[in-house]
């Protein structure tokens, strides 16, 4: 399945519960071509905001947890940084990290969206969403097993940080020399948190608390990659026939 369909399908199965503007529906689906970036700084995160000039609309997003939890229940890969390694493995009862990382993660290769519409090659030791998950099934949309019957983390607050990260993407970028770290949306279909607006001023609450999550998951991830837990290539290059499947 193409990630326009599987963004589609997430689409019909979320509004079987909840209530999407048509207006959205078709921006997340990529029918309004339309679109500028409107950029917002807060502490050391400038956050991406779509903004739709024709009908004068800005994207904006909030989170209705505990009434849904489709993140979890469409779960598509659960990269682990080095903390990450650290705390699930002592939660999950391992004395050593190598055995944690053998018996309840997997490695896998994907492409993942750059900044500018190219596409970088990421290899990452990813949470297992089920215990007998393999590689093959990378990038697919499955129920987390963390996720328990009450649609709660069995895992919180421990869990991985690209959790809290959702709905969230984020990369650092040079910007007149210095290091800025950036963050947008991920339109995965699932999350019915977003909404429409005529100004930004909604979001302040989401942009205090997410600068700070963004912030650190940012610097996790990076610290990871240096000590191997994780490769990115360098610089970004152009992909063709491969697509991200997964968060």
């Amino acid at each position: 399945m193409s990630q326009e369909s599987e963004v589609a399908e997430s689409l019909r199965l979320l509004e079987k519960d909840w209530s999407v503007d048509p207006l959205l529906r078709d921006f997340i689906l990529g029918r309004i071509l339309n679109v500028n970036d409107t950029t917002v700084v807060r502490d050391e995160v400038k956050f991406h905001i779509p903004y739709m000039p024709d009908a004068k609309k800005y994207v904006l997003w909030k989170c209705f947890w505990p009434d849904c939890h489709n993140c979890c229940e469409r779960q598509g890969r659960l990269p682990l940084t080095d903390d990450d390694l650290i705390t699930i493995g002592e939660g999950l009862k391992y004395a050593k990290v190598s055995d944690f990382i053998r018996k309840e993660t997997v490695t896998a290769t994907y492409a993942s969206g750059g900044p500018d519409g190219t596409e970088a090659v990421m290899t990452t030791i990813n949470l297992k969403r089920r215990e007998d998950e393999s590689e093959d099934e990378d990038g697919t949309r499955i129920p987390c097993r963390f996720l328990d019957v009450d649609g709660g983390c069995s895992m919180h607050p421990a869990r991985p940080g690209v959790c809290y990260l959702y709905p969230f993407t984020t990369w650092t970028q040079n910007d007149g020399g210095a290091a800025r770290i950036h963050a947008t949306y991920q339109f995965t279909g699932d999350c019915p948190g977003f909404y429409l607006a005529d100004g930004i001023d909604d979001m302040e609450r989401e942009f205090a608390d997410y600068s700070v999550i963004i912030r650190d998951y940012n610097i996790a991830s990076t610290r990871t990659n240096r000590q191997s837990f994780g490769v990115a290539t360098l610089g970004y290059r152009r992909l063709e026939g491969e697509e991200d499947k997964g968060r």
